[in-house]
């Protein structure tokens, strides 16, 4: 039963049950598929999302703006694996993630994801804590550590304070600036060594001088990570392959 399933996981250790996830065919080699996906709410709810088609090939950054209800945090929770479509498959290197025949290919699908929302999650311990969150303090690598700080511009900082990593930020963050918030989850999510970024808004509440600083940091990311930028504005997508603009449920690529 569902109930047996869930004290099973309950039960095992966090290198068992990872080990599990890698263990399936979900590698994400050459693409990431959403073909003819369709999805609402309840049966007799209005239809958000109608027949969409989209491929991202790995290393690609992929931009999706639109208005507010549009549909933008909806395709990006069923491309993460949050919502089950109604209708068409989720397919990455061909292999379809809901294919009855496999196991735990969602729970494998979101290991290799990570999302920056726009209001970042952050405890109030130390940067080191809050970069490898629900890492144990004593298990945090430190080389891997510095490594993603550097890649999401925000080592530079953390060198500067008399504690380095160990520094508190406060409740929520409350010591550091918008900027450094959002560095910190991307490193979080750098440091995790994810497949695919999100960054859902994540710079829309930042002035401009800032969210140009950290898309430029972003074109220090590894050249194989693949990252979807969700935005209200283009010009924060200008540095995308492709950008695609939600119109009437369905996605209309945009020139850049």
């Amino acid at each position: 039963t569902s109930i047996h399933k869930v004290l099973e996981l309950l039960e095992q250790s966090e290198n068992k049950y990872y080990n599990k996830l890698i263990s399936n065919k979900i590698q994400f080699k050459k693409d990431f598929k959403l073909k003819d996906i369709s999805f609402r709410y309840e049966f007799n709810s209005p239809i958000i999302l109608n027949n969409i088609n989209l491929s991202i090939k790995k290393g690609e950054k992929i931009g999706l703006i639109g208005v507010t209800g549009s549909g933008k945090s909806t395709l990006v929770d069923l491309m993460m694996g949050l919502l089950k479509p109604t209708a068409g498959k989720l397919l990455v290197d061909n292999i379809d993630l809901y294919d009855n025949k496999l196991d735990n290919l969602i729970p494998a699908w979101r290991a290799k994801i990570a999302h920056v929302p726009q209001n970042i999650y952050l405890a109030d311990t130390s940067i080191a804590e809050n970069i490898a969150i629900g890492v144990k303090k004593q298990n945090i690598d430190l080389n891997r550590l510095k490594d993603a700080a550097q890649k999401a511009q925000i080592s530079n900082y953390i060198d500067s304070l008399p504690l380095k990593y160990m520094s508190t930020i406060g409740e929520q963050g409350i010591r550091l600036s918008g900027g450094q918030r959002q560095r910190i989850g991307i490193a979080r999510a750098l440091y995790k060594k994810c497949n695919i970024l999100f960054l859902d808004e994540a710079t829309s509440a930042l002035d401009s001088k800032t969210e140009d600083s950290i898309l430029q940091s972003l074109k220090s990311l590894p050249t194989d990570l693949t990252v979807v930028l969700i935005a209200h504005r283009l010009s924060t997508l200008k540095d995308c392959n492709t950008v695609y603009k939600f119109e009437d449920r369905k996605l209309v690529k945009v020139d850049i």
